[in-house]
């Protein structure tokens, strides 16, 4: 997960929600969304995190989930992603992830992945802007 967008939060009411746990109250102050973006390593909690965000009242911007739409049949990625590598595409429409993965090591692993992040994460960078502009 990557982005918390809180309407109407202080950065002081956020302190204050860690410090008493879910299920306190969220106070309301400005009319100016506070973004709080997630970040880490595998296993460090991310998922977590968002999630008690959520509980919380939050907005929460999940760039996974976000990836996985994209990919989805009809998603804004199929297209530009099968393009680049066509073996990817999978038997609904969509982007098959073991076959891109494949597809990526077989045409040299570097290049591919710069290549398939100059498509995937405009992509993501996109609905992430739209998400805060909703939330804001």
């Amino acid at each position: 997960p990557g982005l918390v967008c809180a309407k109407d939060r202080t950065m002081a009411g956020l302190a204050a929600i860690a410090a008493a746990g879910v299920g306190a109250r969220i106070p309301a102050r400005s009319s100016t969304a506070t973004v709080v973006g997630l970040t880490g390593g595998i296993g460090m909690g991310k998922s977590s995190a968002a999630a008690w965000f959520r509980r919380c009242g939050f907005r929460v911007h999940d760039a996974d989930a976000t990836v996985h739409s994209l990919y989805a049949a009809g998603g804004a990625a199929v297209e530009p992603v099968c393009a680049a590598f066509p073996s990817a595409r999978g038997a609904d429409g969509g982007i098959d992830r073991a076959a891109l993965s494949a597809a990526v090591a077989t045409a040299g692993r570097e290049a591919s992945l710069q290549r398939l992040e100059e498509i995937v994460h405009p992509l993501v960078t996109e609905e992430r802007a739209g998400f805060v502009r909703r939330a804001g």
